[in-house]
């Protein structure tokens, strides 16, 4: 692979608000900068260390459930903070990227930088299309994670100048 600014949208858009991840990836996919690698992936741990072992700069983006939820409310994490939200807004998934997170620590299997850009869902049935408050972020989502991509560069551009 190459690209050394990954962004991985965790998600199966035929499980409704879970295709939030894929759909950002999706809207980026002709906007993003040279050495931007896009990535849709369905979260699985081992595969997930897989992609963002040796990069520099990795942007997960992912739906979440919060507890209490609030549908469409955007939540921006770092790798720490992320290894610690196995009691905090959990993943869609069976292994929550907390605990993804902490496993790729523990294996010095991080990137030098993971950050995670998640939205809160409201529907994850079977079938595809995003809530309508998923729906209503994802626009702002897509503005952080590009923001994200572009600072991810410069930082990149700085340490190799």
């Amino acid at each position: 692979m190459t690209g050394r600014v990954v962004v991985i949208g965790v998600g199966n858009p035929y499980r409704r608000d879970d295709g939030a991840g894929p759909a950002v990836v999706e809207a980026l996919s002709s906007t993003v900068p040279e050495g931007t690698l896009l990535i849709v992936s369905d979260g699985e741990p081992g595969r997930m260390l897989g992609l963002w072992n040796g990069r520099d700069s990795v942007i997960v983006v992912e739906t979440v459930h919060g507890h209490p939820g609030h549908p469409g409310r955007l939540h921006t994490l770092d790798a720490e903070t992320t290894a610690r939200c196995a009691s905090g807004p959990a993943s869609s998934h069976g292994l929550g990227l907390g605990e993804t997170v902490a496993l790729a620590a523990a294996l010095d299997r991080m990137p030098l930088e993971l950050v995670v850009h998640a939205v809160e869902g409201e529907d994850f049935g079977l079938g595809p299309g995003l809530s309508a408050a998923v729906r209503a972020a994802l626009a702002e989502l897509v503005d952080r994670v590009a923001t994200a991509v572009r600072d991810a560069h410069r930082r990149q551009r700085s340490r190799s100048g």
